[in-house]
């Protein structure tokens, strides 16, 4: 576990402390949380852009080419 000191903004403070007593944890549990989920989210952005430079418009369009054009069932229409 690493120690990080991080000046925040009064009002962003008061919020964290507000929060985290409504959650039931601490403040450094609800940064904490709030950072891995901000870490989550952009590395997973970065994950989709480098899956999508591998894609192929032509994969794509053959293989919904092999779709079958069917009805949807009575359940599945809008």
């Amino acid at each position: 576990m690493s120690t990080l000191s991080v000046r925040l903004p009064e009002s962003l403070h008061k919020k964290a402390k507000e929060l985290a007593v409504l959650e039931h944890i601490s403040v450094n549990q609800l940064i904490s949380s709030a950072l891995a989920e901000k870490i989550s989210a952009l590395m997973a952005e970065e994950y989709l852009h480098q899956r999508a430079a591998r894609g192929s418009h032509k994969k794509f369009l053959d293989a919904l080419f092999r779709v079958k054009s069917i009805e949807p069932d009575e359940k599945d229409r809008l």
